[in-house]
């Protein structure tokens, strides 16, 4: 008969055996952590890069995974809530153990993030428009979509070939519209654009006839240039639509390069013309391109998996993981310094986004080029031509 000694010695053996296994089945696998939001005002934006996170985390570990470890995914929603995402940011570094994080997004949530994994010298792949993610370069901080810096650029490029330079501004408030409608007044001056009208409305205003009514009615007026995500966009080009204002250009920024936005502006979309990832225009894309393979492989693979239309913005996703595992298989290591490294060193790097080549000075790594202008047409994306 067991005395009560020997069966307390049997339970914290077990326990001890236990312990041990769960710390064998950790070293096994590689924690990779994200927030994203999936729900909220911003979810047309996190649910693509939620799913696609999924998907090819799936598809990786069904491939025996990365250096013989399979990945463990770890996400959390923080419906848009930047004080949400710092927790789950914190709960990623001390509770999860992460070895790298791809997520962050919006603008708002990624900023209130990233001093958690800078602390934790854990790299951090960003997947918000705005420049100031990477300007100033921090050293464990990356991002994959391009800059709202490069989407005035590409726009204000179009419109010098259109001799078109005097334009009226209509922004967002929210983290992403401030910040481009800000390097767009500063760029300007370097293509002879003068911004001769700006407006801005809130994430919650419903009506923007108002601000355009006064665009509208500023001498000299001709094109309009709309900073901003989410459904202000698609309101405000409907709004543009219902004042007749369809005569002058109208162009929109890539954060709203998904079929929800032509979905909910309509037909007033017909003509906006806008900067995006070549994702959009796979199909339309030379066999030359070398983009073309890798769109259109994500896109098939999404569509698929999803049933739904495939945006830019799961396609930000699809780069931030991809450039992380192909850092992780050079550096052979699960030590975030070491992949924060091997991050940093990205070269051809092909992408939905562009050819990454990242640097100590350049944690995007993508260059205008990397743009493509569109034109909706017809309910659908257009490549603009050249000169045109």
């Amino acid at each position: 008969m067991q005395t009560k000694a020997t069966l307390k010695t049997l339970l914290a053996a077990s326990v001890v055996g236990f312990g041990l296994s769960q710390a064998a089945l950790a070293q096994e696998t590689i924690k990779i952590g994200s927030v994203l939001s999936v729900t909220g005002p911003s979810s047309f934006l996190g649910e693509p890069e939620d799913k696609t996170l999924r998907i090819y985390v799936d598809k990786i570990n069904a491939t025996g995974g990365v250096n013989g470890k399979k990945i463990e995914l770890v996400i959390y929603d923080d419906g848009g809530d930047a004080n949400k995402a710092r927790t789950f940011a914190t709960r990623l570094i001390e509770d999860d153990e992460v070895i790298a994080m791809v997520g962050g997004t919006t603008t708002g949530s990624t900023m209130a993030m990233i001093p958690v994994f800078e602390d934790a010298k854990v790299p951090f792949i960003s997947l918000a428009g705005a420049i100031e993610v990477i300007d100033p370069v921090r050293k464990f901080v990356f991002k994959t979509p391009h800059t709202d810096k490069m989407a005035c650029e590409k726009i204000f490029e179009d419109l010098k070939k259109r001799n078109l330079t005097k334009i009226g501004l209509i922004s967002g408030t929210d983290g992403f519209g401030a910040s481009m409608r800000a390097q767009c007044v500063k760029v300007a001056p370097n293509y002879g654009m003068q911004i001769v009208a700006d407006e801005n409305y809130g994430p919650r205003d419903s009506d923007m006839t108002a601000q355009l009514t006064k665009i509208k009615n500023t001498a000299g007026v001709q094109a309009v240039v709309n900073p901003g995500f989410g459904q202000g966009p698609a309101i405000v080009t409907r709004n543009y639509a219902q004042l007749g204002m369809n005569s002058i250009p109208f162009y929109q920024s890539h954060g709203v390069a998904s079929k929800s936005f032509i979905d909910l502006a309509g037909a007033a979309a017909e003509g906006v013309r806008l900067p995006a990832a070549a994702l959009l225009v796979g199909d339309k894309l030379p066999e030359s391109d070398p983009q073309k393979k890798v769109v259109t492989e994500y896109k098939q693979t999404y569509e698929s998996a999803t049933k739904q239309p495939v945006s830019t913005f799961g396609g930000h996703a699809y780069d931030g993981l991809f450039i992380l595992v192909e850092a992780m298989k050079r550096a052979n290591s699960t030590d975030s310094e070491k992949i924060r490294d091997e991050i940093e060193k990205t070269k051809g790097f092909v992408g939905t986004g562009g050819i990454v080549n990242m640097s100590a000075t350049d944690h995007l790594g993508l260059d205008l080029s990397a743009f493509r202008m569109l034109e909706i047409k017809g309910g659908d994306w257009n490549l603009v031509a050249s000169g045109s």
